[in-house]
């Protein structure tokens, strides 16, 4: 399948969001190269491996665009330079940034390349959501982590659902492509920054008590 350059610049952005989440917790479990590569890559790419298997598309995305693993490669061998001195700086509001950003892209990459697949609204909003939060929850767990999808209690997945239905919304209201994708990142990105900033919790699942 032929991706638009949008869609292109979309799945780049959210590579490098992804990818320097995955730097930074990698770092902060002071992992070694070898470890560091290992979880910057599959928060790059595991939400989109899987929604690519899913679909049953092939190749994978980082295999069809092998420039996105130099990309990660890059990123992961000049981190000691760029990333520690944002991190001193930001700490973990780079790290909340940086995933909200990748949230909210993959969520539009998902839901437009399962579009262009022919699937319902309803899967489609699905493979956005998988492609949005896989990565994290693989990056989280080997970093030894719950992940933060599964625990942190603020809006995660929803906010990539709320974004994927604004971009198939604002589509079948007749907006342009362009304009309803950046709608959608808007909205997943944005609404994932609010539940951090304003701390919304989403209720625990409770036992009744006996």
């Amino acid at each position: 399948m032929k991706l638009t350059a949008l869609l292109i610049a979309i799945e780049v952005g959210g590579t490098v969001a992804f990818a320097t989440s995955g730097l930074i917790e990698a770092m902060r479990k002071r992992m070694d190269v070898v470890g560091v590569f290992s979880v910057a890559f599959v928060s790059a790419f595991g939400g989109g491996t899987v929604r690519d298997l899913l679909l049953d598309r092939r190749p994978l995305f980082w295999v069809e665009h092998e420039a996105y693993l130099w990309l990660v490669f890059a990123m992961v061998i000049t981190a000691p330079w760029w990333l520690k001195a944002a991190l001193r700086d930001a700490g973990s509001r780079l790290m909340d940034g940086a995933d909200a950003f990748g949230l909210g892209l993959f969520a539009i990459s998902g839901t437009s390349i399962a579009v262009a697949a022919g699937m319902s609204p309803g899967v489609s909003v699905l493979m956005g959501a998988t492609t949005a939060i896989v990565g994290g929850v693989a990056r989280d767990v080997l970093c030894n982590e719950v992940p933060k999808v599964y625990q942190d209690h603020r809006p995660y997945a929803l906010c990539a659902v709320a974004g994927s239905l604004a971009f198939l919304g604002l589509g079948e209201l007749g907006l342009g492509s362009e304009l309803a994708s950046l709608a959608g990142i808007a909205v997943a990105t944005g609404s994932r920054l609010l539940a951090i900033a304003f701390d919304w919790q989403l209720p625990g699942w409770r036992l009744p008590q006996k």
